[in-house]
């Protein structure tokens, strides 16, 4: 019996270390068409506002967004779509035409519409 409690415990101690709510996954999102900081803060303030995401750190020179969210909470298609509805590509998502109209003319790629 006293084995049998040890070795519930343990598996009921596993299961509530692993996945869940807390498990934080951290993600590199492609931003090829940010171009400038403001771009970078656009995205950082979009993102900071999801709940589920923990951290954000956006390269502008490396093009790469690194979030930080969590697992159980938020994944990380509905991370890109953020991205998206804020006007920028974010992996192969593409930015929603009528948000990309709506940047600053320094976060528009020269030559795309």
């Amino acid at each position: 019996m006293k084995k049998q409690l040890i070795t519930i415990s343990l598996v009921l101690g596993l299961m509530a270390g692993c996945g869940g709510e807390g498990e934080n996954k951290t993600a590199e999102i492609a931003l090829n068409t940010i171009q400038c900081g403001m771009c970078s803060d656009k995205i950082a303030s979009g993102l900071d506002k999801l709940e589920g995401v923990v951290k954000v750190d956006v390269d502008l020179e490396k093009k790469v967004g690194k979030v930080v969210y969590k697992a159980g909470v938020i994944d990380l298609g509905v991370i890109e779509k953020a991205i998206a509805a804020i006007g920028y590509d974010a992996n192969d998502t593409p930015a929603e035409p009528k948000a990309y109209s709506g940047l600053d003319m320094c976060c528009k790629v020269p030559g795309k519409n």
